[in-house]
């Protein structure tokens, strides 16, 4: 995968998220997958780091929403 494409599937997540999770602002969507996409840092794969990221995402808003 492109840098470029996984750029766009991160933020594709990130308005996927706010909206599904309403009550966060999204600049605290955009800081929670920001975070858990550094977290993935310098993997030489990188085709379902989109994926894993979304998974973490996920359960941190539900955790803490």
């Amino acid at each position: 995968m492109a840098v470029n494409d996984e750029d766009q599937q991160i933020a594709a997540l990130v308005r996927r998220l706010a909206a599904q999770f309403p009550t966060f602002n999204t600049g605290t969507v955009e800081g929670i997958v920001a975070e858990i996409h550094r977290g993935f840092d310098g993997r030489p794969v990188r085709d379902f780091i989109p994926l894993l990221v979304e998974r973490g995402a996920l359960r941190r808003l539900s955790a803490t929403g």
